[in-house]
Order: structure tokens, then C-alpha cells, then sequence
């Protein structure tokens, strides 16, 4: 009798990729790969640019944060570690100020990893280092299929749980914050249990809960306003060309909005750098845990439609297609 199950296979990552920066960098740029980093890492990260310069050195790939805008510079190499690229990541975080930063290699030497670790133990929450390698595997004649090896992380760090669970976690905050970490818990909790095109990412106590759309500048947010009784989720762009992103946004409303299914509320934001287009339910108590789950399953259903509606036209739109009529001229 055959053995019904295969055997994996070890594959040299030079078979599949001849260099790093013409073959293995533009590879991992492209939105599919680094989503496979971003589940590594538990973080969403929205590119932002490949081979730039950063101080006298060129990073490999430059990334944002989408739940805090921050910075996430990735450096790879196809060989094993060396004291070159430790210095480079080193200079990238001076230069960078508040950054993480991903070294991916073939193997990491036990030096290189141990002076990671010791990075994650000596600077604070504004910089976090994360050491992977990098595997090809196969099962008799499929294609190769890429993992990553997490080698070294911040101490604190979890798929779930980043920085900002130190800032939620520590003594002295107001009723009014702990209970806004409660509610996007609560929520986030729900979430866990869908299926869903959103990541889930660590609950902050704020009246806002963000999450990546895929594109640099833009986020899907809830948000809750006690005072008014209102929840709402709405894709807010922020970026200096935020009015050029609405308004060719808004000259496709009608089909928008019938993809989405229900009318938006279109928000230019006029003297302000950003722009929102949003639904809002009304007359709720976001205080009232009893109606939570009413309130989060609205939300998460509402954020899933923007995310089905927005992700691919918003990394399709360019800004400089956008010719203002003289009611829309800045």
C-alpha cells in the first residue's frame, strides 16, 4: 500500500531567488507576500517604499504601522547574518527615531541574535527589533512555499499584543479609558470568532479602534461618542493629499454606494488635512456593556462592508487623476 502523504522538502532560497535586491525584495513587497510577513509579525503593514534612503544606507523596504502610523523598516539578506546589516539597522533606528525594525535572513548566527535580544531589553517601547529566518519548502514537484522563523522579539510581544499593551495595562487611568479598552476588547473579541478581512489588533483605550485597508494614509476606524449616542465606522484618509482621494472617491458615489448597500455620509472635512466617508448608528449608550454586542456586531458588519467596498479602489486611485471643479479647488 503507498503512502498517501507526501514529504516536505528543503528548497535553496537562491533556487527561487538569485539576489536579494532584484529578486527576494520586490517579492516581498508585493501585497500578498507581505501580508505573510504582516501574520508573522502580528502587525499590518502597508507599504511604503522599496530601496530607501535612510541616513547614508538604503533600506530594503520601508513600511507603516497602519494601527499607529509608525514606522516599520525591513532588511533582508539570502546569506547568514554579518556585522554589516547589524550596523545599517542600527543607523536606520538612530535615523528613524521611533521605528521597528525586521532583520529576515537565511540563518541567524547565535551573536547576532543574542544582540537583538539584547536591543529589545535596553531601548524602550519606541523601538522594537524582530530577528527571522527565512525557509523555501516543497512537497514532491508543487511550488515552493515561503516561511518565516521568528528568532527574536521585543519580550512583551505576541501575535496579538504589541507595544500598546503597556500603555493600557499600567496603573492610572481614568474610568472613562479603561472602559473604552473594555469595549474594543469586547469587540475585538467578537471579531476573533469571524471570519474576517479585518486584523484584529491590540484594544486601546481610546474612543477610536483602527484598522488597515491596505494602502498607506487611509484607515477603516470605529468610533464612539458617549456625549452624542453614536457609533460609527467610517475609511478616513489622512495624508497631504487626502482632498484629492475623497473627491475622486466621491465622483464614483452612486456605485459606491450601491456596492455598499446603504447611503454614506461623504465628509470633505473642509480646513482640515483629512477626509471621511462613514455610516453612523444613532441613539445608542456606548457605556451600556447589556448592548455591546449589539453594538459590535453592527460595527464589525459595517467595517467589513467599507473593507469589501474601499481596499481595492484605494490602492488603485492616483491623486494626480483628480482635476478640481472650482467648488472643490483648495
Amino acid at each position: 500500500m503507498s503512502d498517501p502523504l507526501g514529504r516536505l522538502e528543503r528548497v535553496e532560497l537562491h533556487n527561487i531567488w538569485q539576489t536579494e535586491a532584484q529578486d527576494f525584495t520586490p517579492w516581498l513587497a508585493r501585497e500578498e507576500n507581505l501580508a505573510v510577513l504582516s501574520d508573522t509579525l502580528g502587525i499590518d503593514l502597508e507599504l511604503e517604499a522599496q530601496e530607501r534612503s535612510v541616513g547614508p544606507f538604503r533600506a530594503d523596504i520601508l513600511c507603516k504601522d497602519a494601527a499607529d502610523d509608525s514606522w516599520v523598516l525591513v532588511e533582508n539578506q539570502l546569506e547568514r547574518t554579518d556585522h554589516k546589516h547589524l550596523g545599517q539597522l542600527l543607523t536606520y533606528a538612530s535615523g528613524l527615531h521611533a521605528v521597528t525594525i525586521v532583520w529576515i535572513a537565511a540563518r541567524f548566527t547565535d551573536e547576532h541574535r543574542a544582540a537583538l535580544d539584547w536591543l529589545n531589553e535596553i531601548t524602550d517601547e519606541k523601538f522594537q527589533f524582530f530577528g527571522l529566518e527565512v525557509e523555501l519548502w516543497r512537497i514532491g514537484e508543487s511550488l515552493a512555499a515561503p516561511k518565516f522563523n521568528v528568532i527574536s522579539k521585543p519580550n512583551d510581544w505576541s501575535r496579538s499584543v504589541s507595544s500598546a499593551k503597556k500603555d493600557v495595562t499600567q496603573e492610572g487611568l481614568s474610568d472613562t479609558k479603561q472602559q473604552q479598552r473594555r469595549y474594543w476588547a469586547a469587540m475585538l473579541d467578537t471579531l476573533a470568532k469571524r471570519e474576517s478581512a479585518l486584523r484584529i489588533r491590540s484594544p486601546r483605550p481610546q474612543h477610536w479602534q483602527n484598522f488597515s485597508v491596505g494602502r498607506s494614509g487611509f484607515r477603516l476606524a470605529s468610533t464612539v461618542n458617549t456625549f452624542a449616542g453614536r457609533v460609527r465606522a467610517e475609511l478616513f484618509v489622512y495624508r497631504e493629499d487626502a482632498k484629492a482621494f475623497f473627491f475622486l472617491l466621491k465622483a464614483h458615489s452612486e456605485t459606491i454606494e450601491a456596492e455598499f448597500g446603504s447611503q454614506l455620509d461623504w465628509d470633505e472635512l473642509p480646513g482640515k488635512k483629512g477626509a471621511r466617508i462613514s455610516i453612523s448608528r444613532n441613539g445608542v449608550d456606548p457605556t451600556d456593556e447589556s448592548d455591546w454586542p449589539s453594538q459590535h456586531a453592527w460595527l464589525l458588519d459595517q467595517l467589513e462592508r467599507l473593507h469589501q467596498t474601499f481596499s481595492k479602489r484605494v490602492k488603485a486611485l492616483d491623486p494626480e487623476d483628480w482635476q478640481p471643479s472650482e467648488e472643490e479647488a483648495p
